[in-house]
């Protein structure tokens, strides 16, 4: 684990440690780890629909550097919560999650909204163009060059409406485009390692109308993780869990049901 990991960690574990009470309860908690070019606000439909029903709720601040350091980063925020857990990721989170799910026993149920389940060696690169239909490519600003050399990715914000977020409303978009968390582009052409998925039941929601990940690829990707449920959204875009979010929490609390049995 890099030192970069290790204060991620850290950080991870203090802030577990100051929320306490909040992880208690009977209902298994539900983690949420956003994707590239979002970030843990982009949930907040859904929290409110979760929280409503008396689910806990941790929206996880995904680093977005890394496959191996963000899933180590999600992790031990897992290694803080007691009883059981839903884990949800979001297009680049869902790989994220499939990483980080390994040896927690507690997690029982994964959702993916939107999002890669690779196997292992595959990366986000490989699955968005395994199928025709992304257009994310054309739509991405020049990228922003590291002080380590390497670059980060943003969408251009003046087409992020329509590519990412086509049926939000347009402020709102325009808000979620200056608000963009970019993604380390070595992040998106690094290999996955064991997929939890395998082993953990998995449940998929997506929209018929995402521009970012071909709904083909995530119909693939759902049958070959023999999801338990598969959900299409007629109409939605890569930002479901923002434009529909009554939709994705009800799956959410599905996987839930089944963690508590």
């Amino acid at each position: 684990m890099s030192r970069y990991t290790h204060i991620l960690a850290a950080l991870a574990a203090s802030a577990l440690a100051l929320a306490g009470p909040a992880f208690a309860g009977q209902k298994p908690t539900v983690v949420l780890v956003h994707g590239a070019f979002a970030e843990s606000n982009s949930w907040n439909g859904v929290v409110r629909e979760l929280e409503k029903d008396g689910y806990p709720v941790v929206g996880a601040a995904n680093p977005l550097r890394s496959v191996k350091g963000d899933a180590d980063y999600v992790s031990a925020i897992l290694s803080g919560i007691k009883g059981p857990i839903v884990l949800v990721g979001h297009s680049y989170g869902g790989s994220v999650i499939s990483s980080a799910a390994n040896g927690h026993e507690n997690v029982k149920a994964l959702v993916f909204v939107a999002a890669f389940a690779p196997e292992a060696g595959e990366t986000a690169i490989d699955l968005t163009g395994k199928f025709p239909g992304s257009t994310l490519g054309p739509t991405l600003a020049p990228p922003v060059t590291l002080p380590n050399g390497g670059h980060d990715l943003y969408i251009d914000q003046n087409k992020f409406p329509d590519q990412f977020a086509a049926d939000v409303p347009l402020v709102e978009a325009k808000l979620m485009a200056a608000g963009q968390r970019p993604v380390a582009e070595a992040a998106l052409k690094e290999p996955a390692g064991a997929p939890a998925w395998k082993k953990i039941p998995s449940w998929f929601v997506y929209g018929d109308a995402d521009k970012n990940i071909p709904p083909a690829a995530m119909s693939w990707m759902a049958e070959r993780a023999k999801s338990k449920e598969t959900v299409v959204v007629k109409g939605a875009s890569h930002v479901l869990m923002v434009s529909h979010p009554e939709a994705v929490s009800h799956l959410i609390e599905k996987a839930a049901a089944s963690a508590e049995k």
